[in-house]
């Protein structure tokens, strides 16, 4: 059991001290994008399951493959939001919560809202390039596959999982969300699986620009943009030093990254 205790604080030690270090303070307002995007996901799941309102949803946040491209990029920032018919509204409200809430606390809302739509935005293009592919192809996808409704949060989830778990040196909590995504494209084969490997590899790209940004300094800064400044500042005041010797030693041990506050 200590050796389990020990493992969890140098897993998720410095992830818990940011997150138990801005609730206390803040309270509701060190979250307030994911409360917005949690009522405004609650709202689409109401307006969409009556009758006046279902055709409304579809038109202004509905994506499908054989929609044309910019009807499907006009849709897609709405579409995280909307949750999918065939699945429970509590497991979407419950994702945006816990996930968007633990990533605005530790990113900040912009970038927590960049990598959502990022990991969105890649399954979204992914299944178009499947289904031009074919089902021959190895990453192809039937035809049929174009007119499957891709809504819902779960390829921003995945990404802003994996995202701030890598951020915050709990590598094997990134690497079990990666295995489990692989595990789900190997026993389902469907289009939700192959958008979550999109995602996927989309924030991996975002990791491996933050950590050459970190590795180069001041000299890439201009090219790779503002949002890659992360820099290594801890908006709600320095955690404890007891908590920084137990669960801080790790981070610094292993990309370099320090975590980032908004």
């Amino acid at each position: 059991m200590r050796a389990l205790a020990r493992w969890a604080r140098e897993e998720w030690g410095l992830l818990y001290v940011t997150v138990r270090t801005a609730l206390p303070k803040r309270h509701l307002r060190a979250v307030p994008m994911t409360l917005g995007a949690v009522c405004l996901t609650a709202l689409l799941q109401y307006v969409q399951n009556r009758p006046w309102g279902y055709q409304f949803v579809q038109d202004v946040g509905a994506v499908r493959a054989q929609d044309p491209l910019w009807l499907a990029l006009l849709r897609t920032p709405l579409s995280l939001f909307v949750p999918a018919l065939d699945l429970p509204v509590w497991g979407a409200l419950t994702q945006i919560l816990l996930v968007f809430g633990i990533a605005e606390i530790c990113i900040g809302w912009w970038r927590t809202l960049f990598i959502a739509y990022a990991a969105t935005l890649a399954g979204t293009l992914y299944a178009r390039l499947g289904i031009s592919l074919g089902t021959h192809a190895p990453f192809g996808l039937p035809w049929t596959d174009a007119q499957v409704v891709d809504t819902g949060p779960s390829a921003a989830v995945v990404g802003l999982a994996v995202f701030v778990s890598w951020r915050y040196a709990a590598y094997v909590t990134s690497s079990a969300v990666t295995v489990a995504m692989v595990a789900e494209v190997l026993l389902k084969q469907n289009l939700a699986g192959k958008e979550h490997l999109a995602a996927l590899m989309a924030v991996g790209l975002i990791c491996l620009a933050v950590a050459v940004r970190h590795r180069y300094g001041h000299g890439l800064r201009l090219r790779c943009g503002p949002w890659l400044r992360l820099r290594p500042r801890h908006a709600y005041g320095h955690p404890p030093r007891r908590a920084q010797r137990r669960s801080g030693s790790r981070a610094g041990r292993g990309s370099g990254l320090p975590p980032i506050q908004s």
